[in-house]
C-alpha cells in the first residue's frame, strides 16, 4: 500500500492512519501498528472503521447542521460487519457504542448463492456434482458476485458460464426474490446486531437523526428495506460513497494530525472512540474486577485501589483480562506481571492503573506506595489475541450465563465475607488487652465457632451460598455475645 501511494503521489510516504474493524482488541491493534512500522510507516493513529466513516459523514454534514446530532453507522462490507452509534456536537465526535458480527458480509451472501447453484447444476445435469472441483467453483463464485451486484439495481440477473464442468454449459435466471430468500436469516442477524448496539448505548432508535450506509453490501435492497422499517421509514443517508467512506474518514483524521497542514474544508474535529470489551484484573477467588467497562470512551485513564489478601505477601500477581463474564477464567488473558510488595498483614493497599491511548492500545501499571515498588506492562500478547468471532461469542456467552455467574459471585462474596470476619476476630483475640480478660470470655465457644467457619471455607466447593451466610450470622452472634461480656467486665473494673 505504501508503494502504491508513493507511485501515485511521486513522493515518499512516511506517515499513515490505519483503520481496523471495531472489534479489534488491544493485541490486534498493537500488531497492526507494528506491521505499519515493519512497512516503513509511522502509524500516527489507529481508528475503528465505522468511526472513520463517521468522520467522513461529519465533514460532509457539518456545513448544513449545527448542534447535537445522533448518528448510526451501518458498515456491511465483503467480509466484516460493524455498527457504531455516535453523537456529533458541533466538531466533537463521541462514540456511544459499537457492535459487530463475524459471519456477515458479501462473502457469506456469495457462499449461499454458490451452494444453491451447485445443487441446481446437479439437478439439471443428471446428478453431476461440481462441489469438489475448485476451478468450477471459482468460476461459479465470480458469476455469483457479478449477479449479486446486478440484483442491487435490477430484479433479475442472468448467470451464464460456458463449459463450467466437463464441457457442460450452465445457464440460470437468478431473481432478487431468490437471493433474499437464501440470505434472509443473515439479513435478520444484521438487525440483531443493530439492536444490541442500541441496547449497549442505552438509547432509543427514535433519537437517531441519520443512518449512514457504509460498505458495498449495504447497497443490497433488502438490507436497506429492513433498516428503513426498523428506523420507522427514516431516510438512509447515502451521499457518501459506501466503498470510499472509511478511507475518506481516515484521510480526514490524517489531515487533522498533520502538523502545518491547514485545509479550509477540514475543521478541527475532536474524536472520542470506545473500547469494545471490558478490561480488568483477577480479584480474589476467580472474580473479574472490571477497571474499564465495555464501550468506555477512549483515550482513558482509570485507577482503582486493591488490597493484598494474605499476610506477609512479598509478591502480588497482576493478571489482565478482557471479556464480559464475571468469572475471570471464562475471559481472555491479555498479560500478567508480578509486583513486589513489602511484607505486611493483609489489607495492604495497591494502586492499579489502566490507560488506553488514542490508538486503543492498553498500558497497565501497579504500585505499592508505601515501598515505592512499581511495575507496568504494555499489552502485546500476540498468542492471546481474539478474533472477531471470539469477541462476539464472549459477549453472547456473558448474556447467556449472566444468572449463573451472579450465583457464583454471590457465593464468592459470602465466602470472602466469612473469611474476612474470622481474620479480624482472630486479631482481636490475639490482642493483649483481650487475652488478659479471657476469664470473662467463653473461649471454647469462640474457638468452636472459628473452627467451624474455617472448615466451611476449606470445603467451599461442597456448600451453597446460604450456608456461608448463615454461618457468618451465627459466628457474629457468638463473638458479639462474648465480647459484650468482656466489655461489661472491663467497664466494671
Amino acid at each position: 500500500m505504501r508503494e502504491i501511494a508513493e507511485k501515485f503521489l511521486e513522493l515518499p510516504v512516511k506517515n499513515a492512519v490505519v483503520t481496523v474493524p471495531a472489534y479489534f482488541n488491544e493485541s490486534q491493534r498493537k500488531a497492526t501498528k507494528d506491521a505499519g512500522l515493519i512497512a516503513g510507516l509511522n502509524v500516527m493513529r489507529i481508528i475503528n472503521e465505522p468511526t472513520a466513516a463517521a468522520l467522513a459523514y461529519g465533514l460532509q454534514k457539518r456545513a448544513g447542521h449545527v448542534g447535537k446530532r445522533n448518528v448510526f453507522i451501518f458498515d456491511l462490507g465483503g467480509g466484516t460487519f460493524d455498527v457504531s452509534l455516535f453523537t456529533l456536537i458541533n466538531d466533537n465526535f463521541n462514540v456511544k457504542a459499537t457492535a459487530g458480527d463475524t459471519h456477515l458480509g458479501g462473502e457469506d451472501f456469495d457462499n449461499r448463492m454458490v451452494n444453491h447453484l451447485v445443487k441446481e447444476f446437479k439437478k439439471k445435469k443428471k446428478k453431476v456434482d461440481i462441489s469438489g472441483n475448485s476451478r468450477a467453483l471459482r468460476r461459479l463464485r465470480t458469476a455469483c458476485e457479478r449477479a449479486k451486484r446486478t440484483l442491487s439495481f435490477d430484479t433479475e440477473a442472468i448467470i451464464y458460464i460456458d463449459a463450467l464442468y466437463e464441457g457442460i454449459d450452465f445457464h440460470l435466471l437468478f431473481t432478487r426474490a431468490k437471493f433474499e430468500q437464501l440470505n434472509m436469516d443473515l439479513f435478520e442477524k444484521c438487525l440483531e446486531t443493530v439492536k444490541n448496539c442500541f441496547s449497549d448505548a442505552k438509547m432509543d432508535k427514535s433519537r437517531i437523526d441519520d443512518v449512514v450506509l457504509v460498505g458495498g453490501s449495504s447497497r443490497i435492497p433488502k438490507v436497506q428495506q429492513l433498516l428503513q422499517e426498523f428506523f420507522e421509514e427514516k431516510d438512509l443517508y447515502s451521499s457518501i460513497n459506501p466503498d470510499e467512506a472509511v478511507a475518506y474518514g481516515a484521510a480526514v483524521q490524517a489531515a487533522l494530525l498533520s502538523e502545518g497542514v491547514n485545509y479550509k474544508n477540514v475543521p478541527n474535529l475532536v474524536l472520542r472512540d470506545v473500547t469494545p470489551l471490558s478490561l480488568g484484573i483477577l480479584a480474589n477467588t476467580d472474580i473479574m474486577s472490571v477497571v474499564i467497562p465495555r464501550n468506555t470512551s477512549i483515550p482513558v485513564k482509570i485507577t482503582k485501589e486493591y488490597i493484598t489478601i494474605e499476610d506477609d505477601q512479598s509478591v502480588v500477581a497482576i493478571r489482565v483480562y478482557e471479556g464480559e463474564r464475571m468469572i475471570v477464567s471464562e475471559n481472555n488473558l491479555l498479560g500478567l506481571f508480578d509486583l513486589p510488595v513489602r511484607c505486611a498483614p493483609r489489607g495492604l493497599p495497591l494502586q492499579v492503573c489502566f490507560t488506553i491511548d488514542a490508538d486503543g492500545i492498553l498500558y497497565v501499571s501497579a504500585e505499592e506506595e508505601s515501598s515505592g515498588n512499581k511495575k507496568d506492562i504494555t499489552i502485546t500478547n500476540e498468542k492471546g489475541r481474539l478474533s472477531r468471532e471470539e469477541i462476539e461469542r464472549m459477549i453472547k456467552e456473558a448474556e447467556h450465563f449472566k444468572s449463573e455467574d451472579m450465583k457464583h459471585v454471590k457465593k464468592v462474596r459470602a465466602v470472602n465475607a466469612l473469611d474476612d470476619y474470622l481474620y479480624d476476630m482472630e486479631k482481636v483475640m490475639k490482642d493483649k488487652s483481650v487475652a488478659s480478660k479471657r476469664a470473662l470470655v467463653d473461649i471454647v465457644m469462640i474457638s468452636s465457632a472459628m473452627i467451624k467457619g474455617k472448615e466451611l471455607i476449606d470445603g467451599k466447593e461442597k456448600n451453597d451460598t446460604f450456608v456461608f451466610v448463615d454461618c457468618l450470622r451465627e459466628i457474629k452472634r457468638t463473638f458479639e455475645s462474648a465480647l459484650n461480656k468482656f466489655k461489661i467486665g472491663y467497664s466494671g473494673e
